[in-house]
């Protein structure tokens, strides 16, 4: 009958293994990192952006975590024990280059090598967040991420609602809220943040208390305001994001011209009866509001909702893509839709993508910052540089 060192040995003669100074340069050629110890192990320190997964859990979690099966994978563990079992197992699951680390953190670290202690959830964090946790593109650190993330919404309508829902449950950790309006009970075919006791009440005291009761880790930062010249920068300034759910042209005029002077990415929503449209204007990658509408249309040419009508349903649905690519951008993941613009036909249920691109008579640019001037929409909307 094998002992425990006989399938060590077998494993370790099955196996690659090498060095700290090999690891280490595997690692600055791009490998990944695998650590196989325990959580409470892993919490007191790990090699930086190591993927953790515990030993007792590598067969159910490597697949969803580690998807590349050709990729190298530097794997370690204490001391180089579990860790040689481990790549033994994803030997046999078809990874073809993994490496075991002899020696393991204990030898990496007491080389003096590069470690930090991981930033961690508590208990009810991971419980809350656990469906995000296994999303190898989110995990523990994209959770982080979102938790440390500011995000502004400009409304707590139509479309600030499903966006700040979304938001707040996927545990962005700072929304701020911009809205002066009451909530009346026209608001409630589609301004779902609100409810029939709040007619009555502040939007954002309305929408600061059901976010409040949806995750209590959110901080919410309301702005009871009317964004224009005087506030706008002083306001968004320090916002990773801003979710744009403005009704009117003058507003997202005065938003693109701040955003772009200081940088920010805005997440731009709209709709009109049966139709919508969602695309990211990103000042430092891509084109921003100026590019796509130089100018704005005659009043008689852009009826607001209020005048036009919007089936309830169509915020739910633009509000809900404008908190996804919010946590997009957030987290680098995927193709956010910078120069694109996705557009809703829920009459025909047709989804449309179109490219946008700068336009080159734009001067209002990231590269123009320090000559962007913030002003009011007057008349035709002239560039708002000095």
């Amino acid at each position: 009958m094998a002992t425990f060192r006989d399938l060590l040995s077998a494993a370790k003669s099955s196996i690659t293994e090498i060095d700290t100074d090999t690891a280490s340069a595997k690692i600055d050629e791009g490998a990944l990192v695998l650590d196989v110890r325990e959580p409470d192990e892993y919490e007191e320190g790990a090699i930086p952006g190591a993927v953790h997964i515990p030993r007792g859990h590598l067969e159910a979690q490597i697949e969803g975590k580690i998807i590349d099966k050709t990729a190298p994978v530097v794997v370690y563990c204490a001391g180089g024990v579990r860790s040689a079992f481990a790549v033994q197992t994803m030997e046999e699951l078809g990874y073809t280059n993994a490496m075991s680390m002899d020696g393991g953190y204990g030898r990496w670290k007491d080389e003096g090598r590069d470690w930090k202690k991981p930033a961690s959830l508590t208990p009810e964090q991971n419980n809350r967040y656990k469906r995000h946790l296994l999303l190898p593109e989110v995990g523990v650190a994209g959770q982080i991420k979102l938790l440390e993330a500011k995000v502004l919404l400009l409304g707590a309508g139509g479309l600030g609602s499903p966006a700040a829902l979304y938001l707040a449950a996927a545990g962005v950790g700072t929304l701020g809220i911009v809205d002066m309006d009451d909530v009346d009970s026209s608001n409630l075919q589609r301004q779902i943040l609100h409810n029939v006791d709040r007619i009555g009440d502040r939007k954002v005291d309305s929408a600061k208390k059901t976010l409040v009761g949806l995750n209590p880790d959110v901080d919410v930062v309301t702005y009871d305001t009317r964004l224009d010249a005087s506030n706008i920068m002083e306001i968004i300034e320090g916002y990773d994001v801003i979710v744009d759910g403005a009704d009117n042209f003058p507003s997202r005029y005065l938003l693109n011209d701040a955003s772009v002077k200081l940088g920010i990415p805005v997440v731009h929503g709209s709709i009109f009866r049966f139709e919508g449209m969602v695309s990211v204007f990103h000042p430092t990658e891509g084109p921003t509001y100026r590019d796509m509408v130089p100018e704005p249309p005659p009043a008689e040419l852009a009826p607001s909702c209020a005048e036009a009508g919007v089936l309830g349903v169509l915020p739910g649905i633009i509000g809900s893509i404008q908190a996804l690519e919010t946590i997009k951008v957030i987290l680098g993941l995927g193709d956010p839709l910078i120069g694109r613009i996705l557009t809703v036909d829920t009459n025909d249920m047709e989804f449309r993508v179109f490219n946008l691109k700068a336009n080159p008579d734009n001067q209002v640019t990231y590269d123009n910052r320090d000559r962007i001037q913030i002003r009011e929409l007057e008349g035709l909307c002239a560039p708002g540089l000095d």
